[in-house]
């Protein structure tokens, strides 16, 4: 493909991505892989200029462009060097016409802004994200890991935290084939050791989907004691079994509960519970690295659903624990209304709790809670609290 044909290409992917973002479709790597697939006359420079270009635009664009030229020329004008092949030749984009107007740029969308926590450093919330590892403690250490993977970085402040270079192929490494690591970013490493999760406990990852932080607790645990790893979506939950193998995790329990009707699947739990994590569903604001056009997708009326959703998980989540227990809630999300204000309603609503303070090794505290965001910690971002049930 010629340089002004991989621009085109991007084009026409951008297109696809900002309908399927209108339209709660596919995830734009999902679209980007179903276009090479059918047109694999493409070489691997060809995919890898054709998706920097789409990836750049969609960094570059805020708000939700209405057209996939609409978005690249916004990129064009900053750069001379794609400008320059608008040029109407074979398989080229037509020349941008006088006036034409491109995507306004931006970090996050207008309506969104005012309703981030105000320590959020926006401008990182794109920047690429490395690949963060955890060891797995129930197979291996760091040290024994850092001598198969020379390229990985201790990430300060966490135990079994290991940082590789963004693009690094971890899943063709022996250590990860072997299950002595798991890819998992550092701030989810972290809100692992908020749950103090230890050996004989008995341990509810409420909504574990595919289980990563259900494996990070399993090693907590040394395979002692009882974990369960619940969801309302059967095809997350299958993906944690064959993880679960690898890691030598196998004490895990899952256990699929009923959407709307989660009490009825967890009455044998009540009362019983050292640690409940609640990993809830939320808006992903603190996961843009991984995935920019989620901001394309996220309105109003989601977020209020998502705010929603989540107080009320948390309020059949609160009497599984035991006297004493914790209730550690926890969201890859960077709006206040998910995270500080969820905390002050939940203990506004739920008599004898109380938030506990934290001291983690990476970020701050942000009211009753701890906030990681990627330009003050390089992670993503995260809320979480730990609250304690009167004993």
């Amino acid at each position: 493909m010629t340089p002004a044909a991989r621009l085109q290409a991007a084009i026409e992917l951008l297109d696809a991505i900002i309908a399927s973002a209108r339209d709660g479709g596919p995830a734009a790597d999902t679209l980007i892989a179903r276009y090479f697939k059918e047109r694999r006359y493409a070489g691997s420079r060809d995919r890898r200029a054709v998706r920097d270009h789409v990836y750049d635009a969609i960094r570059r664009a805020g708000e939700r462009p209405d057209t996939g030229r609409e978005a690249m020329i916004g990129l064009a004008i900053e750069r001379p060097d794609l400008a320059a092949l608008f040029d109407g030749s074979t398989h080229a984009p037509m020349p941008i016409e006088p006036g034409e107007v491109g995507a306004s740029a931006g970090a996050v969308p207008a309506w969104l802004a005012p309703l981030l926590a105000a320590p959020v450093e926006q401008a990182a919330l794109l920047g690429r994200a490395p690949v963060d590892l955890r060891v797995n403690r129930l197979k291996a250490t760091p040290a024994t890991v850092a001598r198969q993977l020379p390229d990985a970085q201790p990430i300060a402040g966490l135990p079994d935290g290991l940082r590789l270079p963004e693009g690094f192929p971890v899943e063709q490494a022996e250590p990860w084939k072997q299950g002595l690591v798991e890819v998992q970013d550092g701030g989810s490493q972290m809100i692992a050791l908020a749950c103090a999760a230890a050996p004989g406990m008995t341990v509810v990852d409420l909504c574990a989907g595919a289980g990563g932080k259900t494996l990070a607790l399993a090693a907590a645990m040394a395979g002692q004691g009882t974990l369960i790893a619940a969801d309302t979506i059967r095809a997350r939950l299958a993906r944690l079994s064959p993880r679960a193998e690898r890691a030598g995790a196998t004490f895990i329990e899952t256990l699929l509960i009923d959407q709307g009707h989660e009490g009825r699947g967890l009455d044998s739990l009540h009362g019983k519970a050292d640690v409940v994590l609640v990993d809830a569903p939320c808006s992903g604001t603190g996961t843009w690295r991984r995935n920019p056009e989620a901001r394309w997708r996220l309105t109003q009326a989601r977020l209020d659903r998502l705010v929603a959703e989540q107080a009320r998980i948390m309020d059949f989540a609160a009497p599984l624990l035991a006297p004493g227990g914790a209730l550690v809630y926890a969201t890859c999300a960077l709006t206040d209304r998910e995270g500080r204000d969820q905390v002050d309603g939940f203990l506004a609503r739920q008599d004898g709790w109380t938030a506990e303070a934290l001291d983690m090794p990476l970020g701050r505290a942000h009211g009753d809670g701890w906030l990681l965001t990627p330009g003050h910690d390089g992670t993503d971002g995260f809320f979480f609290a730990r609250l304690r049930r009167s004993a």
